[in-house]
């Protein structure tokens, strides 16, 4: 039997937090499924938690702190947290951040926005601004930093693979002036073929398709099982019971079926940049 592998500490702050919650649980002669007894956490979070994959969240830190009499610690922990995610990212959105930079692989659908980790500072802005036009200023420069900083993990020397099915209406309907359009575009072309993703466009004559109500992510780790990420206008919701992410997988490659080959959508974006650039839209 293979001896088991202890999370590394040192690697980042949920890994501290996640091998501290392992020490004080096993010091306590508690499994994982006596210490998550009466949370409304499962015990694969709980799990990915110890392993430094997952972010605690609030109930089950109160939870850990009530079981194991660790006076509020991991509670605190979690306070800690919400006070640096002032970076820049809603709370909702925090493990998916997390999540990303340890991905075997992404696959995206994206029917009415292009995926964040795609997009351009000015294309970032428009939606931020369009979306919540409340924000100050300051607060949009935020949302927006934070936003390119996730497209770092492109520059990575072995970046996640990436698969990623744009709706046509993405690309003929154009939410930025000509010119920055086009810079969109081509910032997508560029990192579909300098990372060897994957694009597909699903054609606006696909009327009826599956994934119809909204878009997906889809991540597979190398040592966790895989999740999948819906979201609305101001909620996010992160999925990884397997039956359900079994069914999200099952439908993305039905989505992937209808849409248009990739070497086809990868010209059809760059023909668009190129449309945009001299003025005309794209046929």
């Amino acid at each position: 039997m293979p001896s088991r592998k202890d999370p590394d500490a040192s690697a980042n702050v949920p890994s501290f937090y996640g091998a501290e919650l392992r020490y004080l649980r096993e010091q306590a002669g508690l499994t994982l499924e006596q210490l998550v007894e009466g949370s409304w956490r499962g015990i694969s979070f709980l799990s990915q938690v110890e392993r430094g994959e997952r972010r605690m969240t609030d109930d089950l830190a109160r939870h850990v702190d009530a079981k194991l009499g660790t006076d509020g610690f991991f509670t605190r922990r979690c306070e800690d947290a919400r006070r640096a995610k002032q970076s820049g990212h809603a709370e909702y959105f925090a493990d998916v951040v997390e999540m990303e930079t340890s991905a075997d692989t992404i696959e995206e659908w994206a029917p009415m926005l292009l995926p964040g980790l795609l997009q351009t500072r000015e294309y970032a802005k428009k939606v931020i601004e369009t979306g919540m036009p409340w924000l100050r200023p300051s607060t949009v420069e935020k949302q927006v930093k934070a936003r390119g900083e996730r497209a770092k993990l492109w520059t990575r020397e072995e970046p996640p693979a990436f698969w990623a099915i744009l709706h046509e209406s993405l690309i003929r309907e154009p939410l930025l002036p000509p010119k920055e359009m086009a810079e969109q575009l081509e910032h997508i072309a560029h990192v579909i073929r300098s990372t060897q993703g994957i694009l597909q466009i699903l054609p606006k004559t696909a009327v009826a398709h599956p994934l119809m109500m909204g878009m997906i992510k889809l991540m597979t780790f190398p040592d966790a099982p895989p999740v999948v990420y819906t979201e609305g206008l101001h909620s996010g919701q992160l999925i990884d019971y397997p039956a359900l992410v079994s069914n999200y997988r099952r439908s993305y490659d039905l989505l992937r079926a209808a849409a248009l080959p990739p070497e086809a959508s990868l010209s059809m974006i760059e023909q668009a940049a190129e449309d945009y650039r001299n003025g005309k839209h794209p046929a």
